[in-house]
């Protein structure tokens, strides 16, 4: 189900909140903001997919998206995503490039406190202070490693989108170089140029990142490898643990079984 951007001229107050409940396969179409963005899913795996690369949202973490930016948000289970839009004159300068951060219990209370705030509210009083120390400890959050970045070449571009669509496919890195008209060696070099990590490391990520919605949804660890490629379940906890720094069981609690 397509969602509709509010079509705002202005932000009314500095920090805007919007709350949605998202149905599956909820998702908008590319658009960008004079603002920045902060969204947050509270359940359910969010994907925000821009032309530098795609990021995944699971719940405790939300991603900063500085004004300009073309960005689409898709889910492919139901989600609760709780957004702020924010005037970048109250970020600061350092807001250039998407960043995947890691909210804290006290920023999610902060956030949940403001989403309960009329949308026009009080700058100068209790409500106006309430925004400005969410934002001052929003900026401070640190930044975790859920992006998938994306090669500008249209070549690659095309490999990419289609092992989004297929993450199983088994065609090594040499049949997908030829499928897209290069060598093996060509494709090698303009990936890791562009990207900044190398084709194989880009689609052990992908497939972990993807292993996200299921995890989240409860699903069999043994089924999340076998779906990531992954031959035995000790392998794909060893790798999700170096990627996101702890277990499938640790990082969903008892969701991943």
């Amino acid at each position: 189900m397509q969602r509709l951007i509010p079509e705002l001229s202005e932000l009314p107050r500095p920090v805007l909140r919007r709350s949605e409940d998202l149905e599956p396969g909820s998702w908008t179409k590319p658009h960008s903001h004079d603002w920045a963005q902060f969204s947050h899913a509270t359940s359910g795996v969010l994907e925000v997919k821009t032309p530098q690369g795609n990021y995944f949202l699971p719940p405790a973490r939300g991603i900063l998206i500085p004004p300009g930016v073309t960005h689409e948000v898709t889910t492919s289970q139901p989600a609760l995503m709780r957004s702020l839009y924010i005037d970048a004159a109250v970020l600061g300068p350092n807001t250039t490039a998407c960043r995947v951060l890691e909210v804290s219990p006290l920023v999610r209370e902060l956030l949940l406190a403001f989403l309960g705030l009329p949308e026009r509210y009080d700058l100068h009083g209790p409500d106006g202070r309430l925004a400005a120390v969410l934002i001052e400890r929003l900026v401070l959050l640190p930044e975790v490693d859920f992006a998938l970045p994306m090669p500008a070449d249209p070549r690659l571009g095309a490999v990419c989108a289609g092992l989004q669509l297929d993450p199983e496919d088994k065609r090594t890195m040499a049949e997908l170089a030829r499928g897209a008209g290069m060598t093996e060696r060509t494709m090698a070099r303009i990936f890791t140029r562009q990207t900044g990590i190398s084709f194989g490391e880009w689609r052990r990520r992908l497939r972990l990142l993807l292993s996200l919605k299921r995890l989240e949804q409860g699903g069999n660890v043994t089924a999340a490898a076998l779906e990531s490629g992954y031959d035995s379940t000790s392998a794909f906890i060893a790798a999700f643990k170096r990627l996101f720094h702890k277990t499938p069981g640790d990082f969903f609690g008892h969701k991943a079984r």
